[in-house]
């Protein structure tokens, strides 16, 4: 996980504080009041920034938690290993757009409840198949700096890792032919699919390891469905509580499925938990009776 890189620019300045911010939402704690500075890369259909608005999917979901809380969105573009430094050094509020939990980002920040969850997906040149991690063993595999997969790349018995500062360097080398499958979020590889046809990849769904398969080898256990997050700094604790509140509720009135459906993916497969997300948080950064939010069974 590289953290180096920090945010440029996320110090309040004090010029940007909307006027008649109320009680209740300056008690939220965000370095402006009534503000929330976030961090993203653009990541589209996940996050990209329009003018001064974050869209896509989980730009969508916080923009309706945040309305709701009376925040004012203000997005400061980076990438993804100073997203996550931005956070941890506390020069944004948040940040958004597919971030993985995992124990050790939870250690040095705060994760709300999941806004979705992700799918093991791949990018693979057409007319290439690949279902189980023992179909990767000694095959070229590639990814984005930082992100979760780097460590279950390095796992795989003479696999190759390729680690790129973007998707579009995957997608690219993948095209090329010098990478054979691609590990990005499923809507990524959907959209790039759309967007660059003369790259010929498909979107295939890797059946998980086995649980036997994960305790041999740990690191697999992100070649399994993972949880996302909004991820804020440690000591924004009200903020974190708010936000998940608005997300729990945007599972229960229907919210969330009609924004995954927006951007192309399947409710049934993004909000609905694995058995296993709620035994990695319990006792960690949830309780121990947490039930992590889903749509109807």
């Amino acid at each position: 996980m590289l953290l180096i890189p920090a945010v440029a620019g996320c110090g309040s300045d004090g010029d940007d504080e909307p006027k008649n911010v109320s009680a209740k939402t300056a008690a939220l704690g965000t370095i402006t009041p009534g503000v929330i500075k976030v961090a993203v890369q653009p990541y589209a259909p996940y996050t990209s920034v329009q003018g001064d608005k974050i869209v896509g999917l989980d730009g969508d979901i916080l923009a309706y938690a945040a309305k709701k809380l009376g925040l004012e969105v203000k997005p400061q573009v980076t990438d993804f290993a100073g997203m996550l430094a931005g956070v941890q050094s506390r020069r944004v509020d948040i940040t958004i757009g597919g971030v993985a939990w995992s124990a050790d980002r939870q250690k040095q920040g705060l994760f709300t409840d999941p806004p979705y969850y992700s799918p093991p997906a791949m990018a693979v040149r057409s007319g290439k198949t690949y279902k189980t991690v023992d179909d990767l063993k000694g095959l070229q595999l590639g990814t984005v700096e930082g992100y979760v997969w780097v460590k279950s790349i390095q796992a795989v018995p003479d696999a190759e890792l390729h680690a790129y500062p973007d998707a579009n360097g995957v997608f690219d080398d993948l095209g090329a032919g010098r990478v054979d499958v691609g590990f990005l979020d499923p809507l990524i590889i959907i959209a790039a699919q759309k967007e660059r046809p003369e790259l010929k990849i498909d979107t295939q769904y890797m059946t998980p390891p086995t649980a036997a398969q994960v305790k041999a080898k740990p690191a697999y256990e992100y070649f399994q469905p993972y949880q996302t997050g909004f991820y804020l700094p440690k000591k924004a604790t009200k903020l974190e509580k708010a936000i998940s509140a608005q997300i729990d509720a945007m599972y229960e009135n229907g919210e969330l499925e009609k924004l995954v459906k927006k951007y192309g993916g399947d409710p049934e497969q993004f909000l609905k938990p694995s058995a296993d997300v709620a035994t990695a948080r319990r006792g960690v950064d949830r309780p121990q009776d947490w039930t992590p939010p889903s749509i109807a069974q």
